[in-house]
């Protein structure tokens, strides 16, 4: 597929200056933008081409709200609606079930190379088996909403489409039939959950965001807003004034429920929002922003809604494969960074975060730095019988300044499981090699 920008000018400036595109752009919309961009847009979604002319002209009108004036009005005033939170946070959830011992981890053929690898593969085809159990009909992806502070505040599980993107992003490395499928079925939900132009929130009673929405686009890729950029100049908007981009997208229609506070940029939320928008004027800023952050060691304990470095570093690296020339400079930096994070027994914290350090390492060229043999052999070993590994915090609200209310986490034993077979994935690739 080629690299993709600001599609819609693109096909704009070809058109003018190529009358036969104009015209097969005209009569075979789809067919000429599949074949323009090497890709595959959704089959579900009409593509209508309008040409004026000088005895004409047309008014394009967005979409209008899928949400009804009373469902935004619910919305705007969620925040402070207990029985509207029981019912957009979904269901209580059971207590979180603890990891298994390593001590139970036994009986894994190790002998050669070929025998872990496979071992491996049959673990990816266990834990895609529990995923597949895990997700709803929609295809949606639970998570689960937890107080780090308090845990007798109830759990409750969640659906934010957010959620689902991250685990599509950690599946598309993998080729099995069954991580296609379930790809495939959250990718339709996320689709359902677009708003227009291409924006998506974590709750209904939330602004949008730019998390949910760069993750989400990633995730859709093909959809023709996402491939036209529909949504690119409304991203470029939500910057501060040193050109970094903050999470919420604020509004005057929408929830304002965000704390001055939690105005601010994160480094996870703008590499994650680089990664969609690539190499552009716009995220130059946000993209010196983090070399220079990065390379001072200035990120410890800045982001707002992630835990760890090792996340950061991960987000950076999704970034960093496609194709940000400004973060090449960052590889051999990073990579010395999570290899000066791993302990005695080879781990980089909890297995979700090894697994984001093991993908962390493998995307920016630096997998053959740790034993990839040792590693496989601990994911396997802490895997649970019905193909799961445990509930992890994995984002949230970190902040110990707010007390209670700044120490919300989440996760669940479907994300953590989406990391690990992804890193799996990379270490059967290192154990070939």
């Amino acid at each position: 597929m080629k690299k993709l920008g600001f599609t819609v000018d693109h096909l704009k400036s070809k058109a003018e200056r190529d009358r036969n595109f104009r015209n097969r752009l005209l009569d075979r919309p789809r067919e000429t933008i599949e074949q323009e961009f090497e890709v595959q847009l959704d089959h579900d979604h009409e593509i209508h081409v309008h040409e004026e002319t000088y005895d004409s002209t047309h008014l394009v009108l967005p979409p209008c709200n899928k949400f009804t004036e009373a469902e935004r009005e619910e919305a705007r005033t969620g925040a402070r609606s207990l029985k509207f939170l029981r019912k957009t946070l979904h269901d209580p959830a059971p207590p979180i079930r603890p990891p298994i011992s390593k001590k139970m981890a036994s009986g894994i053929d190790t002998v050669t190379t070929e025998a872990l690898a496979e071992a491996a593969r049959d673990s990816i085809r266990r834990g895609l088996m529990f995923l597949e159990s895990a997700m709803d009909a929609n295809g949606a992806w639970h998570c689960i909403r937890f107080n780090l502070a308090d845990p007798g505040i109830p759990r409750h599980y969640e659906r934010p489409p957010f959620i689902s993107a991250l685990g599509v992003l950690a599946l598309e490395c993998c080729a099995e039939a069954r991580a296609k499928a379930i790809c495939a079925a959250t990718r339709a939900y996320i689709v359902e959950t677009i708003e227009h132009p291409g924006l998506w929130r974590y709750y209904r009673h939330l602004p949008q965001d730019l998390d949910s929405t760069a993750l989400c686009s990633l995730a859709i890729g093909t959809h023709p807003w996402i491939l036209l950029g529909r949504n690119v100049s409304r991203m470029l908007e939500n910057r501060d004034g040193e050109g970094l981009f903050t999470t919420w997208v604020l509004a005057e229609d929408e929830p304002n429920v965000v704390s001055s506070f939690r105005i601010e940029a994160d480094p996870v939320v703008n590499a994650n929002v680089i990664a969609y928008l690539g190499d552009h004027p716009g995220t130059r800023e946000a993209q010196q922003w983090l070399v220079d952050s990065i390379g001072e060691c200035k990120l410890e304990g800045s982001s707002k809604w992630y835990p760890d470095m090792v996340t950061v570093y991960h987000a950076v690296s999704r970034a960093m494969i496609r194709n940000i020339p400004a973060f090449d400079q960052l590889r051999p930096t990073i990579a010395d960074r999570i290899l000066s994070m791993c302990s005695q027994e080879g781990d980089y914290g909890n297995i979700l975060q090894t697994a984001q350090a093991v993908s962390a390492l493998h995307n920016i060229g630096g997998l053959e730095a740790i034993d990839a043999k040792r590693q496989a052999e601990k994911f396997i070993g802490l895997q649970r019988e019905d193909g799961s590994w445990p509930e992890l915090l994995a984002f949230g609200d970190q902040s110990l300044k707010w007390g209670l209310v700044g120490q919300i986490g989440h996760g669940s034993e479907a994300v953590t499981s989406a990391f690990c077979i992804e890193a799996l994935e990379h270490l059967i690739e290192a154990l070939g090699s």
